[in-house]
């Protein structure tokens, strides 16, 4: 009555190697999902998290400006227009473009002018 004492070592690897054939099926029958984000719903864009975010560290927690200009009355400087040019392109040696995605400029340009 002797058992072979690698039985159980045989079993646990076939058993790991069933589980990652199978986990590797799921993952691959999944990829679209997880590449998307998980099915998730986009978060809600709030300007006032954006900017305290993102902006904050150049203009300042209370739009005073620290590095970057205050943007207190920023809105009786600039038209909408000249806004979105700034928020898209930039400004030459200090605002990099493309911090704002193009869907939510317009909602953070009137969030802006409300400031003062």
């Amino acid at each position: 009555m002797n058992r072979n004492p690698l039985v159980p070592f045989y079993l646990i690897m076939t058993l790991g190697i069933v589980l990652i054939v199978v986990f590797s099926f799921v993952g691959l029958d999944n990829a679209q999902e997880i590449a998307s984000g998980g099915g998730e719903e986009t978060a809600e864009f709030i300007p006032d998290e954006f900017y305290q975010k993102n902006c904050s560290s150049c203009h300042g927690q209370n739009l005073e400006g620290v590095s970057g200009p205050g943007l207190i009355g920023v809105g009786d400087k600039y038209s909408d227009e000249e806004i979105k040019d700034i928020l898209t392109n930039g400004l030459d040696g200090g605002m990099p473009g493309g911090l704002v995605p193009a869907e939510n400029q317009d909602e953070l340009i009137e969030w802006l002018k409300e400031q003062e």
